[in-house]
């Protein structure tokens, strides 16, 4: 009698199955793909340490004396000013709204011209190369061209803002029709709808709460990016602070960093509480 056979308590050892044993198998392949990729990387950043200059990181310890001063008056900000400071960022947060606003307007049929299960091909292909354009060229270059275009002030960040941002919203909404479910459309389509009225009760429906939330997640992102457009000109608080900063009044410099930072979290969480209530 074996020992398996005198002690039925002893189990006998559990068979793997080949599914398991497969599954547990060692995946060569997709380490060399990891690897390989981080290798990429890797030549990546040690092709560029020189050109972008990394290997100047020395200076922030070796002007430590220059360091010392600017962190200094940084934390001794100066709110004497602080009544021009709030007054340029509510215009900072008009001018975001406007571009917030006009972009979503124009958005809305770009956004639809540019889906492939709503326009034919031969729409949406030149709408989306027009939008990849507004798209890929930053605020602050539109900012440029508009104050040399309509002169200095808040609207030439109006259409700075506007412009950039409709390449980024139509993306964003043509995605999200790309993304509905067909089946209400094609019932309303049933009935002998105009394509018209195919967009309005089934499609836009679904989509609207998408497209809320990504309009006040771009509205927030604008405030930010409109911050910096008075640098050029373009109205906001970005002036207030490019001109502190090139007189050397970093104290004041930093009343103005700690007015942005205040107001765009405010912003940050009334919107991320409307966001929580429409999706």
């Amino acid at each position: 009698m074996t020992l398996a056979n005198a002690n039925p308590t002893i189990a006998k050892p559990m068979e793997i199955s080949p599914e398991v044993r497969e599954a547990l198998r060692p995946r060569w392949s997709g380490f060399l793909n990891k690897a390989g990729v981080a290798l990429v990387i890797a030549v990546l950043l040690g092709l560029s340490y020189y050109p972008a200059e990394v290997d100047r990181w020395t200076y922030l310890i070796t002007d430590a004396d220059n360091m010392a001063v600017f962190i200094g008056d940084f934390l001794s900000p100066d709110f004497t000013d602080l009544e021009l400071f709030v007054l340029k960022m509510v215009e900072t947060v008009q001018i975001a709204l406007w571009g917030t606003f006009l972009s979503i307007v124009v958005g809305v049929p770009c956004g639809l011209l540019s889906s492939n299960n709503i326009a034919p091909v031969w729409i949406v292909q030149p709408m989306r190369r027009l939008m990849d354009a507004a798209r890929a060229i930053n605020e602050l270059v539109f900012a440029i061209l508009f104050v040399a275009a309509v002169g200095l002030g808040p609207f030439a960040g109006v259409m700075a803002l506007f412009i950039h941002n409709l390449g980024v919203i139509s993306k964003l909404f043509s995605e999200a029709v790309e993304a509905i479910d067909p089946r209400p459309v094609e019932g309303i389509r049933a009935t002998g709808a105009s394509r018209l009225q195919q967009v309005i009760y089934g499609v836009i429906p679904q989509v609207m709460p998408l497209w809320s939330s990504f309009s006040l997640y771009r509205f927030e992102t604008l405030v930010r990016s409109a911050t910096v457009l008075g640098i050029v000109g373009a109205g906001g608080i970005g002036f207030t602070f490019y001109e502190s900063f090139r007189a050397f009044q970093y104290d004041r410099a930093a009343a103005v960093i700690i007015v942005v930072v205040v107001v765009v979290s405010i912003i940050d969480i009334l919107s991320s509480q409307l966001r929580k209530r429409l999706i």
